[in-house]
C-alpha cells in the first residue's frame, strides 16, 4: 500500500472515531435509561481511545492532526435523527459507518510497514468494533419487525410516491385546477394501494406455501430415511472445508435429532429456514399501507387547493424529500451507501414525474386547456 493511501485511510479512521465518540457521548446524556446510558458512555470512551491511536498513527507519519475536529453540523444531524427515529435506528446508522471502518482496518492490517505494536493495537480496535455491535441488541430488536418487512414498506412507499407524483404531475400539466388533480391522484392511489397490497399478499403466500411444502418433505424424509441425509450432511461439511472426522461427527450429532437434521439439509441444500419465511398478511399490509402513505405525499399541495403554479413545484419538493428518506431507510437496512441510494431514488422519481408532466402539458395544449 502506498503511503498516501495509508495516510488517507488513517485520516478517515480518525474522523470516524472522533464523530463516533462525540455522538455516543451526546446520546448517553440524552437517553434516560441508566443501563443503556452507561453502555453509551463506555463506548464513547472506547472510541476516544481509538481516536488517540489514529492520532499517534498519523503523527508518526508526519501528519498534523490538530486540524481534525468534530463537525458540529454532522453531530447535530445525528441528534435530530435520534429525536425522530429513536435509539434503535440511530444505532443502526452508526453501525453502518463502523462496518465501513472495519473494511478500512483490514486494508491497513495488510500493509507491511505497520509495526508489531501497531498491528496488535489495530487488531484490538477491530475486535472492539465488532463486539460492541451486540451491546444494544434489545434496543434494535424493537425495530426487528419493521426491518424484516422493510423491503415491502419501501416497495410500497417508493411505488406510491413515484406513481402518484407522475400521475399528479400529468394531471397538473393538463388541468388548471388543483382539485381534479387531488381527486384523480387519490383514486389512483387507493386503487394502487389495494392492488399492491393484494398482489404482495398473493405472491408471498404462494412462495411461502411452496417453501413450506419443501420443508415438510424434508422433515418426513429425515424421520424415515435419515441415513440418506446423514451422508449428505457429511458431504456439506466436507465442501465447507471441515476435516472428514469432524464432518462425520457433525452428521452423527445431527442424525440423533430429526428436527435438527432436517434443518441442516433445508439450509444447506435449499437455503431455507422456516423462521425466515415472510408472513404474507404482514407483507401485504406493509406494502399497501406504505403505498397510500407515499401516494398522499405529492398530493398534499393539491388537497390544500394551492394555485397550480405553486402546487406543482411544492409537490415535487416534498416528494423529493420523502424519496430521500426512503433511500435513507433502504441504505441503513441494507448497509449501502446512504448518499448514493438517496440520490438514486430522487433522480429516478423526479425524472419519471417530469416526463409525465411534459406529456400532460402536451395534452393540455392539444385539448386547449390552459394552466391557471
Amino acid at each position: 500500500m502506498v503511503k498516501n493511501d495509508l495516510i488517507r485511510y488513517g485520516i478517515d479512521s480518525l474522523l470516524d472515531e472522533l464523530y463516533s465518540a462525540a455522538i455516543y457521548e451526546n446520546l448517553s446524556r440524552m437517553y434516560r435509561g441508566r443501563s443503556v446510558s452507561e453502555k453509551l458512555k463506555r463506548i464513547a470512551e472506547m472510541e476516544r481511545q481509538h481516536a488517540e491511536f489514529w492520532r499517534s498513527f498519523l503523527e508518526k507519519r508526519g501528519v498534523d492532526t490538530s486540524r481534525f475536529k468534530v463537525n458540529r453540523v454532522k453531530l447535530f444531524l445525528y441528534i435530530i435523527l435520534y429525536r425522530l427515529l429513536g435509539l434503535g435506528l440511530t444505532l443502526k446508522i452508526l453501525e453502518l459507518g463502523e462496518r465501513n471502518a472495519v473494511e478500512i482496518y483490514s486494508k491497513i492490517l495488510e500493509d507491511l510497514s505497520l509495526d508489531h505494536d501497531g498491528r496488535e493495537r489495530l487488531i484490538k480496535i477491530l475486535e472492539d468494533e465488532l463486539v460492541h455491535e451486540d451491546e444494544f441488541a434489545d434496543e434494535e430488536s424493537r425495530f426487528k419487525d419493521f426491518l424484516d418487512h422493510v423491503r415491502d414498506a419501501v416497495l410500497g412507499m417508493s411505488d406510491g410516491l413515484v406513481e402518484i407524483l407522475s400521475v399528479s404531475a400529468g394531471l397538473a400539466g393538463a388541468y388548471g385546477s388543483p382539485l381534479p388533480v387531488a381527486l384523480g391522484g387519490l383514486i389512483v392511489g387507493i386503487a394502487g394501494s389495494l392492488s399492491m397490497g393484494l398482489g404482495t399478499f398473493a405472491s408471498v403466500r404462494a412462495q411461502r406455501q411452496v417453501r413450506m411444502s419443501v420443508l415438510s418433505r424434508i422433515r418426513v424424509a429425515a424421520r424415515y430415511v435419515s441415513h440418506l441425509f446423514t451422508r449428505r450432511v457429511v458431504d456439506y461439511m466436507l465442501k465447507k472445508g471441515f476435516r472428514e472426522e469432524t464432518a462425520k461427527s457433525i452428521a452423527e450429532d445431527a442424525s440423533r435429532n430429526k428436527e435438527l437434521l432436517s434443518r441442516v439439509v433445508a439450509e444447506e441444500e435449499y437455503g431455507l429456514r422456516e423462521e425466515a419465511l415472510e408472513n404474507p398478511v404482514k407483507a401485504g399490509l406493509y406494502t399497501g399501507v406504505f403505498y397510500i402513505v407515499g401516494a398522499l405525499v405529492p398530493l398534499t399541495p393539491y388537497f390544500l387547493l394551492l394555485p397550480i403554479t405553486l402546487a406543482i413545484p411544492l409537490s415535487f419538493l416534498i416528494a423529493a424529500l420523502m424519496l430521500a428518506i426512503t433511500g435513507f431507510i433502504i441504505a441503513v437496512s441494507a448497509s449501502l451507501s446512504i448518499k448514493a441510494k438517496m440520490m438514486e431514488l430522487v433522480v429516478a422519481g423526479l425524472g419519471s414525474a417530469t416526463l409525465t408532466f411534459i406529456v400532460g402539458r402536451i395534452a393540455s395544449i392539444l385539448l386547449g386547456i390552459e394552466v391557471g
